[in-house]
């Protein structure tokens, strides 16, 4: 049998176009090659978008692209581009704009079909091999979309005009106006908590997300507002993922949505930014309220990140698949018979409730995990002593994880994307800080060293690292979220090389991506191309926008240096982006977060000690303990003052009285006397300490 002969995406180093380098279409990557044999030949482009833990790219790849009389047609009529939308979401947000001009949706695989000069003219999603559900065949519909190019030219030409026209408007950002006010931050709080779900918890019905950024804004808003109906329904939706089938019970980590609204059946690819952006809002849970188990899961989902995500140069891989052995969730799933025989008699019936496993299942016929009961609800079901139940389950979930790890495991992309990694960083970063962990902050470290060695290069900063290599220059987000993660380090370890690093990457920032006249950011550096429109993705989606997060590092700066500057920065982008926050704050959640930190009257804490001291060590972990997101936090090594001074130069107003580590407290523009207690210091902290009402 002849081997088949790879395509145009052999030299790829995106994992997601080598899935496809073997196929018989004869696949180009995005680039000069393609689009030039395009314009040579007259040819439309047929784009084909997605990312290499899609199940319906799998799908509709095993279906037509592996085939061969399709590809002979795709290869007749068309240049076949496949693009990673991971690495360039740029483009990837482009054509999902047009198909959704074009159709009134999108998703992934995302299909378009383009002019040689990159304009639109059809698009849609999972196209089937025949006719099929009410959708056209793939086929069928590639023969008649190049009689179309070939025949109605004129037609054609006007309709992705009159495309690229919507698409361009949809990429403008109107003027701004109006500062952020109490009312306006009560009233995009509670439109967000009319989609609560009572029964479930989350915003929305099925399909059910986490919705990080929204839950993370309300995390705030409870804290600027006091309204403790809010932090009742966020400690509800935090317990419900946790005890649900989108929780991995036996490995960590959260998979990327669920179908059902009970949390039960996930959708099982596991995603680095829904790994990243959850721990912190379990540990904010846990501080506020000392919950038990937000404090396990932060933990088991930064352990899972460290585990199964860390390269071992030090960066964290973009994701795992949902299917092993081309079958979604098989790795997860398992039968009432294999958890009996694994846990063993014994045990068996505690933890075959505890786990929620029936002879019939929950999905297929097989059991996704759950734990629908807690421990006391269980040790009172099976009359035993409540101490008992913990390590007992602890025990069993260690077997059948090592079971499990037996099994072929899904697909892991193995490239690393600076902005997921920022998210990582500062995660790991916050992790350290809450639950005393150094090995978290050791991880968190590393990988920030490794973006600032390997990826940023003449002073641009790359995206895309895979093994060894990096491509794609950096978008707005990468710069942001990067920065973001140092300011979180610094306040971890106050390495003041990490607040340096944050105002070097936003200088490069200002320099590539800054439209000066109306200080919003583009998405896509100045020097390189963009078909169609130089958007400013102004909106939060699953990762904070470029704009959004520019505007919180801006504040940070602001508040950790006193420049002016940054404190304009941050106020324009706001002022910028309040209409369409105002309208719709779906699209906005780390906009409101942003502006309820401006709103949330200051809270500056100074600590003056050597760091290895334990004493300033005690007045810190006094200032981890609890959540203020609103603080501000140095700390002055008397030893090493030269650096941190040229940074901050407010910092050598504060000195160490005496040979105790000394904390100075400000809060309401009001300071008060220097602390060397780190109980005193906890009380300040605390809500009833001056929580604002």
């Amino acid at each position: 049998m002849q081997e088949p002969r790879p395509n145009h995406l052999i030299d790829a180093t995106s994992p997601y176009l080598q899935q496809h380098a073997y196929n018989p279409v004869d696949w180009y990557p995005w680039g000069p090659e393609a689009l030039e044999r395009a314009r040579r030949e007259d040819k439309p482009i047929f784009l084909s978008i997605g990312y290499s833990t899609c199940h319906w790219c799998h799908v509709m790849a095993h279906e037509s692209f592996e085939s061969p009389a399709i590809a002979a047609i795709m290869n007749e009529h068309f240049v076949n581009i496949k693009l990673d939308r991971e690495e360039r979401p740029d483009l990837d947000e482009t054509y999902m704009n047009a198909v959704q001009v074009l159709t009134g949706h999108g998703g992934w695989p995302l299909s378009v079909f383009l002019t040689p000069d990159l304009k639109p003219f059809y698009g849609g999603t999972y196209f089937p091999p025949e006719d099929r559900g009410g959708l056209l065949g793939f086929p069928r519909l590639l023969l008649a979309l190049s009689q179309t190019y070939q025949q109605n030219r004129e037609q054609l030409t006007s309709l992705s005009l009159k495309v690229e026209s919507q698409v361009q408007r949809l990429g403008e950002v109107a003027g701004g106006g109006g500062d952020p006010s109490r009312e306006t931050l009560a009233a995009a709080a509670h439109r967000l908590l009319d989609d609560f779900d009572p029964e479930n918890g989350g915003l929305g019905r099925a399909p059910k997300f986490p919705r990080s950024l929204e839950l993370d804004f309300l995390f705030h808003y409870y804290h600027f507002s006091g309204e403790a109906p809010v932090l009742a329904k966020l400690g509800f939706t935090l317990e419900k993922m946790a005890r649900g089938g989108i929780y991995d019970q036996l490995g960590g980590g959260f998979h990327r949505y669920s179908v059902d609204a009970a949390w039960v059946v996930p959708h099982f690819e596991k995603m680095l930014y829904d790994n990243a952006l959850l721990p912190p809002l379990y540990l904010a849970h846990y501080r506020l309220t000392g919950s038990g188990l937000s404090r396990r899961i932060a933990g088991e989902t930064l352990n899972f990140i460290l585990r199964e995500m860390r390269a071992p140069e030090g960066g964290f891989y973009a994701a795992w698949d949902a299917d092993s052995e081309g079958v979604e969730g098989k790795f997860y799933v398992w039968s009432r018979e294999e958890v009996a025989r694994v846990v063993g008699p014994e045990n068996a019936d505690l933890v075959i409730a505890a786990l929620g496993v029936t002879p019939a299942g929950n999905f297929e016929g097989a059991n996704i995990l759950t734990q629908p009961w807690s421990e006391t609800e269980l040790a009172e079901r099976f009359q035993l002593p409540a101490e008992q139940v913990a390590p007992t389950l602890a025990a069993a979930c260690e077997r059948l994880y090592q079971v499990r790890a037996q099994r072929v495991p899904p697909h892991r992309d193995e490239k690393v994307i600076v902005a997921w990694n920022g998210l990582a960083i500062t995660a790991l970063a916050l992790g350290a800080q809450v639950l005393g962990e150094r090995r978290y902050y050791e991880a968190a470290a590393r990988a920030a060293r490794f973006l600032l060695a390997d990826l940023v290069q003449e002073n641009t900063l790359f995206r895309i690292w895979t093994a060894g290599q990096v491509s794609v220059p950096g978008f707005s987000e990468d710069y942001a979220l990067s920065a973001n993660a140092l300011l979180d380090l610094y306040e971890t370890d106050f390495d003041p090389v990490w607040v340096s690093q944050a105002a070097r990457l936003m200088a490069l920032m200002d320099e590539k991506f800054l439209d000066s006249g109306d200080g919003a950011y583009f998405y896509v550096d100045r020097d390189q191309a963009t078909p169609l429109v130089r958007s400013k993705s102004i909106y939060d989606q699953v990762l904070p926008s470029g704009n959004s997060m520019a505007a919180r590092v801006s504040f940070r700066l602001y508040r950790l240096t006193g420049a002016a500057p940054y404190q304009e920065r941050s106020q324009t982008i706001i002022r910028q982006l309040n209409p369409h926050a105002r309208e719709n704050p779906w699209g906005f959640a780390h906009l409101w977060t942003v502006q309820t930190l401006a709103l949330t009257p200051p809270l500056d804490l100074t600590l003056v000690g050597d760091p290895q001291d334990a004493r300033t060590q005690a007045l810190l972990q006094a200032a981890y303990r609890s959540y203020r997101p609103e603080r501000r936090l140095v700390l002055k090594n008397p030893a090493e003052t030269a650096f941190l001074s040229e940074l901050l130069p407010w910092i050598s107003d504060y000195s160490q009285p005496g040979e105790a580590p000394v904390a100075y407290l400000c809060r309401d523009f009001t300071c008060l006397p220097a602390i060397t207690d780190p109980g005193e210091l906890a009380a300040r902290l605390s809500p009833s300490g001056g929580k604002q009402a």
